[in-house]
């Protein structure tokens, strides 16, 4: 009997603002919310936004002007719309209309060139051609004679211009010592601890409630962090005549997100997990947790993913693979002089490529019977991931078969759990959806060859890349956050920066909305990611109604019964911190140098290993797997 890994809490950060408590989700189906909930998500935006601070108990703006709740949208309104979403990148990050960078210039003297500097500036070794005569205190005077070869500032216009960034005004390095950390980790931290506060559970009480080796961190990016303070830093430096520091290296590794979970905020000392499956990069994580989990070894998961990579070298990577939607491509698609930057993506419409997006997403699971036990929120389960490769292939970016079987896999398994007519009435896709005019072919068929399988007709598809663009590792994290968003609010998002679906699109069983809508409470969502390389996943996701049913099945009644009293004081929590949230108090979990564990204090036995911090002990008495081969 496999364990069942239960959501029991979501946090993280994109371009649509906070995951927890679906708000990420309502800032992109605003129009289709009642009003209270559009004031509540409008107020919760702009507390992230630092556009409102509470002060006294008393709500007021940026100018210190009080401020009511209903008053935020008419009020600031337009700017917490301008600053969320896909939208032209701002010059916090670069100027893309004049974009630096080193122009090289290979110049010939026809007189010889003198000037003065520190000796200690001249290069080594020295070119041939220079000449150089030692001035007093240290300076030097050069002469070149013939060719020299100079690099100088230039600035160039960036043909991409477009980004899904971090709500306007949102510094997560404010909201902690974050010492010059790059900011996908920065981002990271917001989170882990968005997600823990978000479960209404005291996190010292879950970890005391496991064996410590029970609990895991399974996390990454896929560039790593590219920022200044990360590889970005490393990689440029020398050659802009800069040092290296003493963190680029370490902090811009790929599995960082991981051991900033574990060292500051959790003290995890049970698994630690990194994967890289580019686009699919969180579901490869997901996936080790949910098998973990399943097969007892794990009881807590945290599964995470990070990627801050707006940044001109990023960007120009991508652009030059022809891979990202640009203005000149843009301006052709809609026969316009302008470009409306904030309908850059365009999954399975006419379009020219995908817009990159940052964020980090974080979502913690346990088993079921944990999660019963400790009054948890039921937010769904996840039965399963899939992974497959592509076999041969030409183009190492294109897409292949691979996504063929992760997601008939997917089907299959949710078929066999909650029946034919949940999967043909009451399921829904969440596509990876990139806005590439390959993929939207290509994923395209796979659903619809897979609903005629099914008998499947208006199956409805999801594309959050519309909004939030392609964050790349914790993409699918977004994907999930948007399924639990259905789940709770019974609105299906549209692609709405379309105008109609592409004609070579594979639509006849698909309903692929231009506009938002409310539907029929859901059963199962299909998390799908196509990633390069040959990095294909699905997962399926079921609905928290479907798995308490599943819950009550398997525990009974009175376990049930005993879960819904233990989780009134989680609900209370819960709500706490909600409120906290939607004033701007974070209350960022970053534990830099406490409750270190002194080895010398840690004690064992051959039964079992008591750590200092924690109440259960590593259990030693492991059985022998292959008894019957050493006999």
């Amino acid at each position: 009997m496999s364990a069942l890994p239960v959501i029991v809490a979501m946090g993280g950060i994109n371009a649509a603002g906070r995951t927890s408590f679906n708000q990420g989700f309502r800032r992109v189906v605003l129009d289709a919310l009642p009003l209270a909930q559009r004031q509540e998500t409008l107020l919760g935006l702009a507390s992230l936004m630092n556009l409102v601070s509470d002060e006294q108990g008393q709500l007021v703006s940026q100018d210190g002007v009080a401020i009511s709740a209903d008053n935020v949208e008419a009020q600031l309104g337009e700017q917490i719309l301008a600053g969320t979403l896909i939208r032209r990148i701002e010059e916090r990050f670069f100027d893309v209309d004049a974009t630096h960078s080193h122009q090289k210039l290979v110049a010939q003297a026809s007189a010889p060139i003198s000037f003065t500097t520190r000796k200690r500036q001249l290069p080594e070794p020295l070119p041939s051609n220079w000449q150089v005569t030692e001035l007093e205190k240290g300076q030097v005077e050069v002469t070149i004679c013939g060719d020299f070869e100079i690099k100088h500032d230039s600035y160039r216009d960036n043909p991409i211009k477009a980004a899904g960034q971090l709500p306007t005004g949102f510094e997560p390095s404010l909201m902690y010592n974050s010492r010059y950390q790059p900011r996908g980790l920065q981002a990271t931290i917001f989170a882990a601890s968005d997600a823990i506060h978000a479960s209404g559970l005291d996190w010292q009480k879950v970890m005391n409630s496991v064996e410590p080796d029970q609990i895991g961190t399974y996390s990454a990016s896929v560039a790593g962090q590219v920022n200044s303070e990360g590889l970005g830093g490393l990689f440029k430096a020398r050659l802009q005549g800069d040092r290296v520091s003493t963190k680029q290296l370490a902090l811009g590794l790929n599995t960082m997100s991981t051991d900033f979970i574990n060292a500051y905020v959790t003290g995890n000392v049970g698994t630690t997990f990194t994967t890289s499956g580019a686009c699919a990069t969180f579901l490869y994580n997901l996936r080790a947790a949910v098998h973990d989990i399943k097969a007892g070894r794990t009881r807590v998961a945290i599964v995470a993913s990070s990627e801050c990579a707006i940044e001109p070298e990023i960007i120009e990577g991508f652009g030059n693979m022809g891979a990202l939607a640009n203005d000149e491509n843009l301006k052709k698609l809609d026969g316009s002089d302008q470009v409306d930057y904030r309908r850059t993506s365009r999954p399975f419409g006419e379009n020219c490529g995908f817009t990159i997006g940052e964020g980090a997403q974080v979502t913690i699971l346990m088993d079921d019977a944990l999660a019963l036990e400790l009054g948890a929120d039921i937010l769904g389960s996840v039965p399963d991931v899939f992974v497959n490769a592509d076999g041969f292939k030409k183009s190492i970016t294109a897409p292949g078969p691979g996504n063929y079987i992760t997601m008939a896999k997917a089907v299959a398994l949710a078929q066999a759990i909650v029946g034919d007519e949940a999967i043909s009435e009451r399921s829904f896709i969440l596509a990876h959806g990139s806005s590439t005019p390959q993929n939207r072919v290509t994923e395209s068929a796979i659903y619809d060859r897979i609903a005629t399988a099914y008998g499947i007709n208006d199956w409805p598809v999801v594309a959050p890349k519309a909004f939030v663009g392609h964050t790349i590792a914790p993409a699918s994290g977004d994907q999930l956050a948007f399924a639990l968003g259905v789940f709770s609010d019974n609105i299906m998002p549209g692609v709405t920066t379309i105008d109609k679906v592409a004609d070579d699109v594979f639509s006849e069983r698909l309903n692929i909305s231009l506009e938002h809508y409310q539907c029929a409470p859901q059963d199962v969502a299909f998390i799908n990611s196509k990633g390069f390389g040959g990095n294909n996943a699905t997962a399926p996701v079921l609905s928290p109604s479907v798995t308490k049913r599943m819950l009550a099945a398997r525990h009974g009644d009175a376990a049930i019964a005993a879960h819904e009293v233990a989780y009134k004081e989680t609900a209370v929590q819960q709500q706490a911190y909600f409120e906290q949230a939607q004033r701007g108090e974070f209350s960022l979990i970053y534990r830099f140098g406490e409750g270190l564990i002194d080895e010398n204090a840690i004690s064992f036995d051959t039964e079992q290993m008591q750590i200092p911090g924690f109440d259960k002990p590593v259990r030693l008495d492991i059985a022998n797997p292959y008894s019957d081969m050493t006999k």
